[in-house]
């Protein structure tokens, strides 16, 4: 079995259903690479929600000007994340959630540690970028 999964989205567009009765215990160990493919997705959705919590807090902590940067080193973070975590092929596109996983949680983390940088010693907009 494969150590990460891939999403192939078809001519760039992918539905994912809502997923059937899936016992939580079985993304310790999936059998199939639709199991695989499941379990990565609601860990990429609950890591994409913790990212969004850590954003707001730190927002809600910077000036304008800071604001502002945190956005351009947002939208930098997102290009970079997706250059390292997707592919096209064609009009195909693959998606490693394996990837999209750790980039997440390691920008949620660098947002809390400079959430923690505001509390201590104030905000350093020149670190949001």
């Amino acid at each position: 079995m494969k150590t990460f999964a891939k999403i192939l989205l078809a001519a760039g567009i992918a539905a994912l259903p809502a997923a059937p009765a899936f016992a939580a215990s079985a993304c310790s160990n999936p059998n199939t690479d639709f199991d695989q493919v499941y379990c990565y997705t609601k860990l990429f959705i609950q890591a994409d929600a913790d990212l969004n919590v850590a954003y707001k807090n730190l927002v809600a902590k910077l000036n304008a000007d800071g604001r502002a940067a945190l956005k351009q080193g947002e939208l930098a973070w997102i290009k970079t994340r997706n250059g390292k975590c997707t592919e096209t092929r064609s009009n195909d596109i693959l998606v490693d959630l394996d990837c999209s996983v750790a980039q997440t949680v390691s920008r949620t983390n660098w947002l809390n540690d400079r959430l923690r940088e505001c509390s201590a010693s104030g905000c350093m907009n020149e670190k949001l970028k």
